[in-house]
């Protein structure tokens, strides 16, 4: 497995070795040893979720706050998406940037999104299972997040506007510029 770090830090792609045969394909998804040697991070995963979507679905852009932010580790099983991580860490070089990335069935890449980061994706292909691991459980009352199409932010989320599904709630959420201080990221 190949572990690269992104210009933000503390995101990071995995690349697995995949290994193909007549029979089909294997690869090793995750080793926290490794991520670790290679990253200096030592996480471990509490929860794992997985969602089904259509083409245009975008989720996003999420994160919880205080005590119950979560470090995520996503990949796509079946499909295509573009993943985006926007870091929200007060101080950060690069608060308020996004890394994207295409996450699919091929490439079987994987994005880690540390703690302290909104993120989100918007679905490519027609469907596509889209999976994570989060290092700490999902509390309601500490989720918040950004508008998706945010001016600040910037995002392309190579689809046509007309495309893009969101739920209710998402359309409701606050711009960067926005989020109260008492977001202790």
């Amino acid at each position: 497995m190949e572990i690269e770090p992104t210009f933000i830090e503390g995101c990071f792609i995995i690349k697995p070795k995949v290994f193909n045969d007549v029979r089909g394909s294997f690869f090793e998804s995750f080793n926290q040893e490794s991520f670790k040697k290679a990253s200096g991070i030592h996480v471990e995963f509490v929860q794992d979720n997985q969602s089904n979507s259509d083409r245009g679905v975008l989720r996003g852009l999420h994160f919880q706050t205080g005590d119950y932010a979560q470090a995520k580790l996503v990949r796509v099983i079946r499909g295509e998406v573009l993943d985006i991580a926007v870091d929200l860490r007060k101080g950060s070089q690069t608060y308020g940037k996004h890394f994207s990335i295409i996450l699919n069935d091929q490439n079987n890449f994987q994005l880690f999104v540390p703690r302290g980061f909104a993120h989100g994706f918007a679905v490519l292909s027609d469907t596509a299972i889209f999976a994570y691991k989060c290092d700490n459980y999902y509390h309601k009352s500490s989720e918040s997040g950004i508008l998706y199409n945010d001016p600040d932010l910037n995002i392309d989320w190579r689809l046509d506007r007309s495309e893009i599904q969101l739920s209710e709630k998402d359309k409701e959420l606050s711009h960067l510029k926005d989020l109260d201080n008492e977001y202790k990221i």
